[in-house]
């Protein structure tokens, strides 16, 4: 057997043998697969074979269109058949908030160029007959659906894999993975021992175990999956074509043809979590015995839904687990912490992502970087706080929800609350509606009395929004106050961390007092971060930045960290408050000695706030005047009492996430996973104004940046003002300009302060002119929209900067 190998994959179902072939498809042939049993053992074998397109995040559907056009490529250049079948997919909708949905989903494909439709009832029945449209208002429909073989599929990867130089070795158990000082892994199996540049790990319902051999922990757990196949049908087989598959999300249910008869499978609520103590290693090709219990109510049901399954006998049940995180989303990319080590787990719906993983994967592995952003299914996103028993109630929590409404503004419960601040039980008695961001509890407004602790999740405006109304007003009208625990925060010190900044973030990297915000990059020039750079001391910094986004740059920090820097992540460690508003620099002078008239917009001091010694700098993502304090996170009920004390002769209220989502919409300040993200570069979205483009250092994306300022981008990001009714933008929706889709939306809101539906979204830069007229399509409704470049507040800065 192979003793040296560049890509030793660990895992032979769809998964893996994806990304061993789309490895040798981008240049690198020295990849060798290990499989502890057949090609298929596992979930592979026992899948359903349905793929389709739906996907709440676009750029996991455009992976999943990629997946299922590349089929036919792999059937012409192997010569073996995946058993395809395009039928065409119809998701129903039985409530008037699923529709929307699916107008929303509807809408974002018109960008994507993804030809899908709503259709009503009467189509609905013309392509089914034997679905019941009884209280169905209309359905999503989509004609790149369909199922294949899976058995079948997956080999077709792997010989693919191996006509361009992959060696695919079966009935190799892997006992041990190694690392090893170079950063390289020595991979121990029951047929010897392999030396690999990479590993990637494919192992699916044994991807926990195979991790924990190298000391990760992956946030994954099998779930029972139950399908049954029919007897032969008339109503099929008697077709002059084959029948679609239909999603009806109302019976937790999924349905298709399969030969003369029908398969129909559940995500029912009463799921049952599998092998919860680790996976069995004899398991393979093994099915769990049949459980009807759990399902009896889904199929009662189906019979309502599709009345001929009332009398089509059972021909057979498949029971079998699949693995899934606990958002449903795949578990892609380097793995934190571990040089060389990938992840390609959690990938439920294998065939209809399968592909796209692998494709990204095998980019990330070679480039550097996949082409479009994955943050979606990025292994980071999760971070080292997540734990075994707080995976398995999101991951039921998930397959419970898997056919729910997906509402923009929806808070799921399981597993909370898990972490919290200090201020978890004061901001809970003042009535906080709570939302989460990366495990922990965040306030998104203040309920009054008598007003609900909860927010009804909608397409559109939600009871939230007279409340939002309030804490943005106290904000521009006086002060308001939020945490600052929310930002992702790390020390730099060190007599090379000037040096190293400078290299890595595109920006300034200012003086000692100061700060400066600057984009962080990719090598293509991509953005992968927006940071504050505070420099405490020449060879001392703090970098603010996104708190979901901890384990992701902490990870691009330590693959490019040079000798001579300390990094520490004290995101959880330094915390504090945010006031901001015209009355905010008499509270902060209230609780200080010094003088602070002369802290200027962009400086930073530490002054003595009560007991505690408080990092204050002058910056506020609200765009009004305003303080971020910073200080030990054990002082923090200290540092309020203090700030609270003195700011209620002044009006001072709390504030949540959802008043600050208006409030930077009044300034058009993108946010990250928004406007800011690895899909988009600098010159793209505005913040090539923050790039030091004269400071004599080669940061990483420089190359890229430069030449797009040669040649600016296409498009550019835009604000509008949106005629809107009761729905405003969230993200996606398609700009139409000269009655043709030519842009869409990163996201949008309304403004309290201006009392305006604000959007913002890329359109073609020659099209980017002040008080062009153009339409943006929410919840299928036409809503005309002007391009606006003033700010909605304080549009000369006074107030922000004097």
């Amino acid at each position: 057997m192979t003793t040296q190998t560049r890509v030793c994959i660990i895992g032979g179902g769809v998964v893996g043998c994806s990304v061993a072939y789309h490895l040798t498809k981008l240049g690198w042939s020295d990849v060798l697969l290990l499989e502890r049993s057949e090609l298929t053992s596992g979930s592979t074998w026992h899948a359903a074979g349905g793929f389709h397109t739906l996907n709440g995040d676009t750029n996991m559907a455009a992976l999943q269109g990629y997946t299922i056009r590349l089929y036919e490529e792999l059937e012409e250049l192997t010569g073996m058949s995946c058993g395809l079948h395009h039928v065409g997919g119809v998701t129903l909708a039985d409530t008037p908030e699923r529709l929307d949905m699916l107008k929303a989903e509807r809408a974002k494909h018109r960008f994507m160029g993804l030809e899908t439709e709503i259709i009503g009832p009467d189509d609905i029945k013309a392509l089914s007959p034997i679905t019941n449209t009884e209280n169905v208002l209309g359905a999503l429909y989509d004609p790149l659906d369909g199922h294949l073989d899976p058995s079948g599929t997956t080999h077709a990867y792997a010989k693919a894999a191996r006509m361009g130089g992959a060696d695919i070795r079966t009935h190799t158990k892997v006992l041990e993975t190694n690392p090893q000082p170079d950063g390289s892994w020595e991979i121990v199996t029951d047929q010897g021992t392999i030396h690999a540049e990479h590993v990637v790990n494919a192992a699916g319902l044994w991807a926990r175990e195979v991790a924990a051999m190298a000391g990760y922990y992956l946030p994954l757990h099998p779930m029972e999956h139950q399908y049954l196949v029919t007897e032969e049908t008339p109503e099929i087989y008697e077709r002059e074509s084959e029948h679609p598959h239909i999603v009806d999300p109302a019976g937790e249910s999924y349905l298709r043809q399969e030969g003369r008869g029908l398969c129909i499978g559940f995500y029912e609520k009463t799921c049952r979590p599998w092998a919860v103590d680790g996976t069995p290693w004899e398991f393979g090709h093994e099915l769990l015995p049949d459980d009807f219990d759990k399902i009896e109510d889904s199929i009662a049901f189906a019979y309502r839904r599709f009345p001929v399954l009332e009398r089509a006998g059972i021909k057979s049940v498949i029971h079998g687990p699949f693995t899934f995180a606990p958002d449903g989303n795949p578990l892609v990319g380097p793995v934190p912490g571990l040089r060389n080590y990938w992840s390609a787990c959690g990938v439920m719906a294998g065939f209809s992502q399968g592909g796209g993983v692998g494709l990204s994967l095998a980019q990330w592995m070679i480039h550097g970087e996949a082409e479009r952003d994955v943050m979606a299914m990025d292994v980071a996103r999760f971070g080292r706080i997540i734990t075994p028993a707080y995976t398995l109630p999101k991951v039921i929590e998930n397959y419970q929800t898997r056919f729910s409404v997906v509402y923009p503004n929806e808070e799921l419960p399981a597993a909370r609350p898990f972490r919290t601040t200090a201020m978890y039980d004061v901001f809970d008695q003042m009535g906080a509606v709570w939302g989460q961001q990366y495990g922990l509890e965040v306030p998104n407004y203040f309920a009054a009395p008598g007003e609900a602790r909860y927010e009804t999740p909608s397409f559109r405006r939600s009871n939230a929004f007279e409340a939002t109304a309030r804490e943005v007003a106290a904000v521009r009208g006086a002060v308001g106050i939020n945490e600052v625990q929310n930002f992702g925060k790390y020390n730099v010190r060190g007599a090379g961390a000037r040096a190293w900044l400078d290299r890595l973030m595109a920006g300034r990297i200012p003086p000692p007092g100061r700060l400066s915000l600057s984009p962080m990059l990719s090598p293509s020039g991509k953005i992968i971060g927006d940071f504050t750079i505070t420099c405490l001391k020449d060879d001392h910094f703090q970098l603010t930045g996104s708190y979901g986004a901890q384990d992701y740059h902490k990870r691009w920090f330590q693959q490019n960290l040079d000798d001579g820097v300390v990094l520490d992540n004290v995101s959880d460690r330094r915390t504090g408050f945010q006031i901001a508003g015209p009355k905010a620099r008499a509270v902060l002078q209230a609780v200080t000695r010094e003088d602070v008239s002369d802290l200027a917009f962009l400086q930073v001091r530490q002054l003595t706030i009560g007991h505690s010694t408080a990092i204050v700098q002058r910056v506020s993502y609200t765009g009004d005047l305003g303080y971020e304090i910073y200080v030990d996170a054990m002082e923090q009920r200290a540092l309020w009492d203090v700030l609270w004390a003195a700011g209620q002769p002044q009006g001072m209220k709390p504030f949540g996430m959802r008043a600050m989502m208006s409030l930077r919409l009044d300034k058009f300040f993108g946010s990250w996973m928004r406007e800011y993200s690895p899909d988009y570069t600098p010159a793209e979205t505005g913040l090539d104004r923050f790039i030091a483009w004269k400071k004599n250092m080669d940061f990483i994306g420089r190359a890229a940046v430069e030449a797009e300022r040669s040649a600016p981008p296409e498009r550019l990001l835009a604000a509008f003002e949106v005629d809107a009714h009761d729905a405003d933008v969230v993200a996606y929706e398609p700009i139409w300009i000269d009655g043709a889709v030519q842009g869409f939306c990163t996201s949008g809101g309304y403004s309290h302060h201006a009392q305006k539906s604000v959007a913002l979204g890329f359109v073609p830069r020659d099209q980017a002119v002040d008080g062009r007229a153009v339409q943006i399509e929410i919840l299928g409704q036409m809503r005309d929209a002007t391009l606006i470049t003033t700010p909605l507040f304080d549009a000369d800065n006074t107030r922000m900067r004097g």
